[in-house]
Order: structure tokens, then sequence, then C-alpha cells
């Protein structure tokens, strides 16, 4: 009887961390195309494949019932049983309120393998399955199919609340870099699927995020984070993540990082970038990265090894380090060149040079022993995956104004005219 009592609890104990194990969050960037089969087909495959059960969310959405609807199409087209359910603060109060607790709706909820959250305001998410920051019914039994070894999807503010700490309304980043981090206003209260140590952010490479996500990330105290890309998503698993989809994912990595608080403005050293693709993994814990097997059909990339034959010879500097997709290419550039370091600017500027005063930033990216990564061409384009590139951010007064425009000096020449006439 002892031996089975015992059997008994370990099996318990095993089937205990099995489900915590099977816990999924695919985290989706934002701008998620209908053909996009890698990742709808993936969100439908980790809640069990064919027949799947789901519960639709459209809440964060300008038009719930329209978003709610066209996610539930994209499921059920690869194979998933899928339903919205019209939780959203566009009911009454008191409707809304009678909903969040209906036994009708929590069964269906729980009978779930799958739970999807849509796109638009994530403060709608929020404000309705958390006001207060306490929790719901309807949101502990979201808590009850995740528990379960379930899956929790979301993209673009679906994918905002995954972290205990979200952004709520943060849209201009250089705001946000010159020290706007306002409780309820930038920044709020997430859901924490993903765990409480994990920052996540959305639309991330597009929007040149980055800028955002490490002055709220040194706020915060939090040590890692995650930036995801449009019509892309991380599957995540533990402290385990795939980066599937259309581009990839930013891992930034704040635990050997430093900062200066005499400068009085945000300043960071020794932040740890690695950019993965699709097919590429990443250990959340470790920071190990295991590259596609696409790419690790193709030869590493190692600027230390002593055949190192770099692509790229020039060394750029980047004007615009937050723009569409810069700070990736930049860190690919780096670490397939000669140069050890790369810099890059962060500034609001006007027709007077920077904007009420506000300091601009100087991104310096720079290789360590750490630093390699992989390519391959297989996708149809130049794909990377780079690993630990090191970035110090400084705050720089930048000239104002930047440029002037030349002017002919007095007296010169007037220029010939083109067979036209015109000059």
């Amino acid at each position: 009887m002892r031996h089975r009592a015992r059997w008994a609890l370990g099996a318990a104990l095993l089937l205990g961390s099995t489900l915590a194990q099977a816990q999924t969050a695919v985290v989706i960037g934002g701008a998620l195309k209908f053909d996009n089969d890698s990742v709808w087909q993936r969100v439908v495959d980790e809640a069990g494949g064919p027949q799947a059960r789901f519960v639709v969310f459209g809440t964060a959405a300008a038009n719930p019932a329209r978003s709610a609807a066209q996610i539930v199409e994209a499921l059920n087209r690869r194979g998933a049983r899928a339903e919205a359910l019209a939780i959203t603060p566009q009911l009454p109060a008191d409707q809304l309120a009678a909903a969040l607790r209906d036994p009708v709706l929590l069964d269906k909820v729980r009978s779930a393998r799958g739970v999807f959250f849509s796109g638009g305001a994530q403060e709608h998410i929020t404000a309705t399955f958390q006001p207060g920051g306490k929790p719901t019914p309807m949101l502990d039994a979201i808590w009850d199919v995740y528990r379960r070894g379930g899956v929790v999807a979301g993209t673009s503010a679906g994918a905002a609340i995954m972290s205990r700490v979200m952004f709520r309304d943060a849209q201009d980043v250089m705001e946000v870099l010159g020290g706007q981090l306002r409780p309820g206003r930038e920044i709020d209260q997430g859901l924490g699927f993903v765990g409480p140590d994990l920052f996540i952010d959305q639309h991330f490479l597009k929007r040149g995020r980055i800028g955002r996500m490490l002055p709220l990330m040194v706020a915060q105290g939090l040590r890692v984070g995650l930036g995801i890309e449009e019509n892309s998503a991380a599957v995540i698993k533990g402290h385990q993540a795939e980066v599937i989809g259309a581009r990839g994912a930013l891992f930034v990595d704040l635990r050997d990082a430093r900062t200066d608080s005499t400068l009085g403005a945000f300043n960071l050293q020794n932040a740890r970038l690695s950019y993965l693709e699709r097919g590429d993994r990443i250990d959340l814990k470790t920071g190990v990265v295991t590259a596609s097997e696409a790419k690790r059909s193709s030869s590493p990339i190692d600027p230390a090894a002593s055949d190192f034959k770099p692509y790229f010879k020039n060394e750029p500097f980047y004007p615009d380090i937050l723009g569409d997709n810069t700070i990736a290419q930049a860190m690919a550039q780096l670490l397939d060149s000669p140069a050890s370091e790369l810099r890059g600017l962060a500034a609001r500027l006007g027709p007077q040079g920077e904007v009420r005063g506000q300091p601009g930033f100087e991104f310096r990216l720079y290789k360590g022993p750490g630093t390699r990564g992989w390519f391959t061409g297989a996708f149809g384009g130049e794909d990377y995956t780079v690993v630990n590139v090191h970035l110090d951010v400084r705050p720089v007064r930048v000239n104002s104004p930047l440029y002037v425009p030349i002017v002919a000096p007095q007296g010169a020449p007037l220029p010939a005219s083109s067979p036209t006439g015109r000059p």
C-alpha cells in the first residue's frame, strides 16, 4: 500500500509537471495576415489539432464582432472549432458584468483547449477581464484552460497583455526614451501569462520599439524582454521560445547591464541583443540560441574565428536607429563585417534641431566574446540570426540645426540651361 501511495504521488507530481510544461502562449506581433499558415496552423496544432475547441475574444477591437468573426474563420479553416464570445466594453456595464460571470459562458471557456485575443487597444482587455487589477470569473476560467495545458494566443493588443507589465498607450517611442512612463497612461498591469520576469512588446521592428522597451525594463526591474515583429509569433512554453511566421523577434537581456543615474537622462551599458528569425529557438533563462535547421546546414558566422571572411565592407552610421527594421539590419551588418562597432542615432529633429529640448540618444552596437550568428538564403532573402551583440545607449546633444543647405557663393555664374530651356 505504501509503495502504491508513493507511486501515485510520484505520478501526480509527474503529471503536474507535464501539464505545467505544456502551457503554451502564442504571442503574435500584430498585423497577422490571414494567409500566414505557419502561425494560424501552429496555434491550432498546439491546442490539439483538428477539432480543437477555441474561444475568441474581440474585446480589444474597435469592431469586436467583425474582428472575432475573422479570427474564428481563420482558425476553423485550419481545423479548429472556434466560437466568438461577445465580451466587450461596448456592452452596457450591467450586461458586461453579468456576462463575465455567466455560468454558460464560463463553461464554454473551461471546455476549450485554446483562447485567442484579438488586436486593438490592450487596455480594453485588462479593464474588462481584470478591472482594478482584480481577476473576474471569466479571467479565472481562461487561466484554468492555460494551467491545464491549453493555449492562450493573442495578436498585437492580445500579445501586449501576455506579460506582467504592459505598454498601455505609448505610441511615441521618443517620449518614452525621454522619460515619460506614467502608470495608467503609458504603462499598466498585464495579465501575465508568460510569467513575471519576461516582458513582451509587439509591432517591434516595424515601429522601432526597442526605444521604448529598454526604458520600461530598466524602470520596472525586468531583465529579459522579447520584442516580436509583425506577421510573426513566438511560441512560448515555460522558458523555451520558438519564432515562427514571416520575420522574427528580438531578445533583450539586461542581466549584465548597468545605468549611470548621474546623467539625468536614460542611459544603458552592456545590454545584450539577439535577433531570431523563423525556426530559431531560445532558452529565455540562459539566452542560448538554437538556429533553425536551414541555418544550421550552412556555416556559422564567427567574427572571432581565424577564417572569418566578412561579407560587408563598409561601416555605416544609422541616422534613424529606430526606423523600420533598422536595429535588426544594423546587427546583421555588424556581425558580417570587419567593424568592431556600429553607431546610430535616435532623435526627434525639427526645423530648429531638437524639439522641446529633448536629448537625442546614441545607440552603440559592438561585438563581444560571444557574438556570432548564421545566414541563409533559403527563404528567398538575406536572413540572419545574430546572437549576443552588445548595446550601449547614451544621451547626446544634437547640433541645432543638424544640417544646412549648400548655397551658391555670390557672383557665381548661373548654371547652363538644359536642352528644354530649364536650369
